[in-house]
């Protein structure tokens, strides 16, 4: 699979992330909240700074949940029953998620209080 045309391996990226949005309510419900963020800041017009820090805070929240759902299914197909190590394994991959959260929940934050000012 590897060096493999850039067309296909973005054809490989969409699948990813068709597939996630069909399998998974959480990514659902962050692209959701994207879109709802974008529209705000459609509405507002903040300066390009606060676009490109809130861009990035969705990007790395989006990403680390596609990671989460790949590091999931992976561990669920090579060992399907229930074990320590993986449980400790998925619980990283969605503490990864959350941090990747709380960080864009602190940059909106941080633009509600420039707003306010």
């Amino acid at each position: 699979m590897k060096n493999r045309p850039f067309h296909e391996r973005l054809g490989f990226a969409i699948a990813g992330i068709v597939t996630t949005l069909r399998k998974e309510r959480s990514f659902r419900l962050q692209i959701l909240a994207a879109i709802a963020v974008v529209i705000v800041l459609v509405w507002l017009r903040p300066a390009p700074l606060w676009w490109a820090l809130i861009a990035i805070s969705i990007a790395v929240v989006l990403a680390a949940e596609l990671l989460n759902t790949a590091v999931e299914h992976l561990a669920d197909h090579l060992h399907p029953d229930r074990h320590p190590r993986i449980k400790e394994l998925k619980d990283c991959a969605a503490a990864a998620v959350l941090i990747a959260s709380v960080g864009a929940l602190c940059v909106a934050g941080a633009f509600l209080i420039d707003l306010l000012r």
